[in-house]
């Protein structure tokens, strides 16, 4: 069946909340009962009609009567790229946990794959209310953003990475002090020769913990070697990979600090593979500080990040804007990483 259209050559509304539903119908080519049953959710619409209307009503930013940011509607939604890791079971709990403080209730949506804001999403969100939105999720899609702030719903990024708005108030941990503590930990240790895995390449959380071990190794003046450096996808695959790499090298590092604790897991059975103890022939540090860490042998040094926190403070925030969404708010707060030094690491055999 073909899909209605309406005509995109007629004038447009301006993105204005004082837009009407006879505009929009008159765009749509329906009557404004049609519009109304559709703002309700009602049935008796097609789905064909029902999509065109609500791109429409994105489109031109419509906002229900009555639906001012200060007036609660008690559901906050969570979008997370994966459900399937301990680090989103740490984001969900500290959102959840938030929610229930606060007596509103959290919607979850998961998305595969790393950048997300496709229409269907948009036009799910556009077609209901929410008190706010907290997204956790790499990247998102182009024209997202923007289609987003035309819902006129508080919206805050967790731990943003790639090419986020930077009008997006977000929430991030401090990945760059992350990434020197453990870089600095392996040289109080007397290493020299430090391997890193990082997550994908030009990712802002994997750049920025990738640049802290640059960083600690130029201030203890050791040249950072791009022979030592793989990008992963911070799952274990990435690591095993990354750790097969680099201890294959012929000049293998003495240690390796890998942009999550998955990876890191991944550097441990590359290791066990070549026949390689852990801390003994090589030190590993990983980053997250998840559960994993101590259900594997030997247990993993890593750093720290306040996940659970994290999604607290981006909760807070979105109902925050939802209750004030004229105050100002700072566009990225970051909360502290600490170096939590386990069983992983030690000085190298040579010392």
């Amino acid at each position: 069946m073909a899909r209605a259209k309406y005509d995109d050559s007629r004038t447009k509304v301006a993105p204005d909340t004082h837009v009407n539903l006879r505009e929009i119908a008159d765009l749509a080519g329906v009557s404004v009962p049609t519009v109304s049953k559709v703002l309700n959710g009602r049935q008796g619409v097609s789905e064909v009609k029902r999509d065109a209307i609500n791109t429409l009503l994105e489109e031109h930013g419509y906002r229900r009567r009555g639906t001012d940011r200060r007036s609660r509607i008690g559901l906050v939604d969570l979008l997370i790229s994966g459900l399937g890791s301990m680090w989103s079971l740490e984001i969900v709990s500290g959102a959840a946990e938030e929610a229930a403080r606060a007596g509103v209730g959290l919607v979850i949506s998961q998305t595969t794959g790393r950048r997300v804001g496709n229409q269907h999403w948009l036009r799910q969100l556009a077609s209901r209310r929410t008190d706010g939105i907290v997204l956790v999720v790499s990247q998102l899609l182009p024209g997202a953003a923007d289609a987003l702030a035309r819902l006129n719903t508080p919206l805050v990024l967790v731990d943003p990475v790639g090419d986020a708005a930077l009008s997006i108030p977000s929430v991030a941990a401090t990945n760059w002090a992350g990434g020197l503590a453990a870089t600095e930990h392996l040289l109080a240790l007397g290493h020299r020769r430090i391997g890193a895995i990082a997550g994908p390449a030009g990712l802002r959380c994997s750049e920025d913990r990738l640049d802290g071990y640059r960083v600690a190794l130029q201030r203890a003046g050791v040249m950072p070697d791009p022979a030592l450096v793989r990008f992963g996808d911070f799952l274990v695959g990435g690591g095993r990979v990354g750790g097969t790499s680099l201890l294959a090298l012929a000049d293998p590092p003495t240690a390796i600090f890998a942009g999550s604790d998955q990876q890191a897991h991944g550097v441990y059975l590359a290791a066990a593979a070549r026949g390689l103890r852990i801390p003994d022939d090589v030190s590993v540090v990983g980053f997250d500080d998840v559960a994993l860490c101590e259900w594997i042998s030997p247990t993993l040094t890593t750093v720290r990040q306040p996940l659970a926190e994290m999604a607290a403070e981006a909760t807070r925030l979105v109902l925050s804007l939802s209750s004030n969404g004229d105050s100002p708010v700072p566009p990225r707060r970051e909360l502290a990483t600490s170096l939590i030094v386990r069983e992983s690491t030690a000085p190298p055999r040579s010392l």
